[in-house]
């Protein structure tokens, strides 16, 4: 689709597989994802039910949210953290914050900041991290009128939006060579920035993020 878009010359999957076979050419493939469990348990245990149960199907954006934490590690070993939020319809990371300590406020102003796109009957889902199953975090969700959606504990699979997004930055973006935290923040936003506004999509009848948003609303 690339190449399409930004070049003017139409490829089906099907030649680009005979090419592939011809000249030997091997293309990176991203590993799935196994099921985990969350290394840090809650000490609250304020869980809720799982009300996605797996329908990532959404027809209106600004309905239904996945949201999660990722963390990055750069080659001196320095770590930080990613929260991000992705609109299930549109596909389009409607917000995210990095930090260096993984808690609670960054969580929550990543979700703050996807609010913006939300309409009024907003539900949003993610594991069972000890932000997401905090008092704060849930009256933070319940002062704003969102539903809140758990995955059933150590299953990756019910929150395999978010976690495709993710696996997607970290392949296609360079989070391993940054100096501090303003830098990494800059490549993320940069690439949060295509991926929503150049980087097309089969499942959004092949258009971004933010053409599909215009498309369906």
């Amino acid at each position: 689709m690339h190449i399409e878009r930004h070049e003017g010359v139409k490829i089906n999957l099907k030649r680009i597989a005979r090419v592939k076979r011809k000249y030997n050419l091997i293309t990176q493939k991203r590993k799935k994802s196994k099921l985990r469990i969350s290394a840090i348990k809650s000490t609250e245990n304020r869980t809720c039910e799982n009300v996605l149960q797996q329908n990532f199907k959404v027809d209106k954006p600004g309905e239904v949210y996945s949201t999660d934490v990722t963390y990055l590690i750069n080659k001196n070993g320095t770590r930080a953290y990613l929260s991000s939020v992705k609109d299930l319809c549109t596909k389009e990371i409607v917000g995210f914050s990095v930090s260096g300590a993984n808690d609670l406020e960054f969580v929550i102003n990543s979700v703050n900041e996807s609010l913006e796109y939300a309409s009024g009957n907003l539900l949003i889902h993610s594991d069972q991290g000890f932000q997401y199953t905090s008092a704060a975090y849930q009256n933070f969700l319940k002062s704003n009128g969102v539903q809140q959606s758990m995955s059933r504990k150590g299953n990756c699979l019910d929150n395999a939006p978010i976690e495709s997004f993710f696996g997607h930055m970290k392949d296609e973006c360079d989070v391993k060579n940054w100096k501090n935290l303003g830098e990494l923040r800059r490549k993320i936003k940069d690439y949060i920035k295509y991926y929503n506004e150049k980087r097309p999509q089969w499942g959004l009848k092949r258009k971004t993020p933010v053409e599909y948003r215009s498309f369906v609303s």
